[in-house]
């Protein structure tokens, strides 16, 4: 199972996948062109919802729709330094 962890440290926020880099998926959309962000609302945190379950679910599509709500369910509550696996993303997808 994958292991998806974000950090910020000084030079910016920095996501890994099983510890290599994550994809913005900036060729599904471009919400933010700033990169990365989480813990509140807003662009940054709705690429990273994007990049997460593109990733997670191998469906570009279906993670364009989810997006949004997983953002505002999730993203938006992670701490400065957070770790998620594949079963915490099932899971707050089954709770959407």
């Amino acid at each position: 199972m994958k292991v998806y962890e974000g950090e910020r440290g000084l030079s910016g926020a920095v996501v890994t996948v099983d510890g290599e880099p994550l994809p913005p998926k900036s060729e599904v959309k471009v919400f933010s062109k700033m990169g990365f962000e989480w813990t509140y609302v807003g662009p940054g945190p709705r690429q990273l919802a994007l990049a997460l379950l593109s990733d997670h679910l191998g469906d570009d599509a279906k993670a364009l729709a989810l997006s949004e709500p997983f953002m505002t369910a999730v993203v938006a509550h992670l701490d400065n330094a957070w770790r998620m696996d594949g079963a915490e993303i099932d899971a707050a997808l089954a709770a959407l």
